[in-house]
């Protein structure tokens, strides 16, 4: 409260002062003085005065001013050169700190580019002083760093070299380095150069898997693979099986193709070892056993099937390859053909590919085409012979008339019947058709029964008509003898070629494995039709129409017997051809002319087997 009071009494006299002051200077208001200190003291000191001495002040103030005057121009009077040289120095000074002012403005104009150049100078001293440090750095740590330039060039060795162990451990090594360091170019340099050997290796070992390679190199090699970590597990089984099949197919593309028989034994040979070797080295490596409970939300894939399904491939190429050698031609080894190859399927049964029921088609369909073609052969040989044969040519009952030693029949052989030697065309059929069943003999499928006896009732019912035609042509010029002669033909080829035909097919195909296959007694085969037979009566029937009207009996052939192949027809002098046990001998035409010598070589005894 004192406070405020206080300061309100001190404004109420600073007013007044101000009024005062303002009544004082009123003729010259310009002229009133600020900021004086000693004027408050003379203005309280006046406001003291009487009135007399207020109005003795003017008086006494002017005297002063003279006074004051006086002392003033003495002073200058006596000191001027003082003032003189204050007034030089005064100027002096002026135009000194002009000059300054000036220099200050400069200094002033240049501060800033002066300052931005310092700060420039501060920025390079310490990108200097961190690439001083950095450089430090890297002296200290120089082998580390070395170390790790040399990764590449250490990778690219190893992988020359076949140092795959070392290769995988800098190949882990610079993949955790990536991840540290992605950003840092010279560690992306690194990583493209790893990248590039680690492809070279990838090649490399896929190479190595093409090669003769054993069992044990191929767990390291598949072992590195997984290291790699390159391939899925379905990816990585599928690249071993091609890279085993493109060696597999090298080792069978070397094979000769000139001879069938060869290129085919050698095929099996190799498909039976290699194939089986690369079946156990995969068995060995991967495991193909299902998984008990399948994981939910994913796409399950069978990895076993990529094994099976190459498996079947192989199995369906060599298959191929098979049927197109026997379409070739293989002559008269389709039986240990037949051997090698279901030794081949055998030993592929302990893998669980077991193929030997899809060669039995194969080698049914080769032996019924060498059949069929044997059987036309036939058929056409007789047309031909038949067209020129003449009923007067042929000796006086060669097989009847003539005793010809011959030796005894040995026990479970048939002996051919000699009386066809009296004519030729009949001898010359019989012995192609033995022919044919010579070679339908070393693989003689059961289930060819039926098809061959259907066959070879074909030829003898097309020569029956051949007979026929040539009975047609020539029976209005028969004489009583060539009508005897043409009698006795067809006798020969009703009763004794024939019957013996039905004999050897009954000796191919035994009754007995025949009703063993059905699993019926061997009774009650013959209610399955003519299995293994020719029908004999149709037969007759055709031929019926030439030959007198009489009953014939027909002989019938003990069971049991094995069949005596081929049929000697004992040639004299130079045409003598020794006969051979699986081929079958042709009679030439000097039998129309000559006996049977004494010294003929007996026929050979060979047991059909089916």
């Amino acid at each position: 409260m004192a406070a405020s009071e206080a300061v309100a009494s001190g404004s109420a006299a600073d007013v007044e002062e101000a009024s005062l002051l303002a009544w004082l200077f009123r003729a010259a208001p310009s002229a009133v003085p600020a900021g004086d200190a000693e004027l408050p003291a003379y203005l309280a000191a006046l406001s003291g005065l009487g009135l007399e001495a207020l109005r003795r002040e003017p008086g006494r103030l002017a005297e002063e001013r003279a006074q004051l005057g006086a002392q003033t121009r003495a002073l200058a009077f006596a000191h001027y050169k003082t003032f003189i040289r204050s007034a030089e120095c005064t100027a002096e000074t002026r135009r000194g700190f002009g000059g300054i002012e000036q220099g200050l403005g400069r200094l002033l104009d240049r501060l800033p580019p002066f300052a931005e150049a310092c700060r420039g100078f501060m920025r390079h001293a310490e990108q200097i002083a961190q690439n001083r440090r950095m450089n430090n750095v890297t002296l200290n740590r120089h082998t580390e760093i070395l170390e790790v330039l040399e990764i590449p060039q250490l990778m690219d060795t190893c992988v020359r070299n076949s140092y795959y162990e070392e290769a995988l451990e800098l190949v882990s090594y610079v993949r955790r380095l990536e991840k540290k360091h992605a950003g840092i170019p010279v560690v992306q340099g690194i990583v493209a150069e790893v990248r590039q050997s680690t492809q070279l290796m990838l090649t490399q070992l896929i190479q190595q898997l093409r090669t003769n390679i054993q069992l044990p190199a191929c767990l390291r090699v598949i072992g590195y693979l997984r290291c790699m970590d390159v391939f899925t597990e379905a990816e990585l089984r599928i690249t071993f099986l091609q890279a085993r099949d493109f060696w597999l197919r090298s080792i069978l593309a070397a094979v000769s193709d000139d001879d069938p028989y060869v290129h085919i034994t050698k095929t099996i040979e190799a498909c039976r070892v290699h194939l089986f070797d690369i079946v156990t080295q995969y068995r060995a490596i991967f495991a193909d056993e299902e998984p008990l409970v399948l994981p939910l939300g994913k796409d399950t894939f069978n990895e076993s099937a990529i094994f099976h399904g190459w498996v079947l491939q192989k199995v369906s190429q060599f298959l191929l390859v098979l049927e197109r050698d026997l379409q070739r031609g293989v002559g008269n080894r389709l039986d240990s053909l037949l051997g090698q190859c279901m030794y081949f399927g055998l030993s592929f049964s302990r893998v669980g590919a077991d193929f030997r029921g899809q060669l039995v088609p194969i080698f049914q369909h080769v032996v019924l085409l060498a059949f069929k073609k044997a059987m036309q052969e036939a058929t056409d040989q007789f047309q031909e012979e038949m067209n020129s044969y003449t009923l007067i040519s042929a000796p006086a009952l060669l097989g009847s008339a003539i005793s010809v030693p011959m030796p005894s029949a040995q026990p479970g052989t048939l002996q051919p019947p000699l009386v066809l030697l009296d004519f030729p065309p009949l001898a010359h059929l019989l012995n192609n058709i033995l022919m044919a069943f010579n070679d339908l003999r070393l693989c003689c499928p059961v289930a060819l029964a039926p098809v061959v006896a259907a066959l070879l009732e074909n030829v003898l019912s097309q020569g029956v008509k051949i007979i026929l035609a040539f009975h047609r042509a020539e029976a209005a010029a028969f004489s009583s003898q060539e009508q005897e002669l043409f009698v006795q033909f067809c006798t020969a080829f009703l009763e004794d070629l024939v019957p013996y035909l039905n004999c050897c097919l009954q000796l191919l195909f035994p009754l007995a494995q025949i009703a063993q296959i059905l699993g019926v007694p061997a009774a009650r085969v013959h209610k399955y039709g003519g299995l293994a037979c020719v029908d004999e009566e149709a037969i007759q029937e055709l031929l019926g129409s030439v030959l007198p009207k009489k009953e014939t009996a027909l002989p019938l052939t003990e069971k049991g017997l094995a069949l005596q192949l081929p049929l000697d027809l004992g040639l004299s002098g130079s045409e003598q051809e020794e006969a051979d046990p699986s081929q079958a001998v042709s009679v030439s035409s000097a039998a129309e002319k000559s006996p049977l010598p004494e010294d003929a070589r007996p026929p050979s005894g060979v047991s059909a087997t089916a």
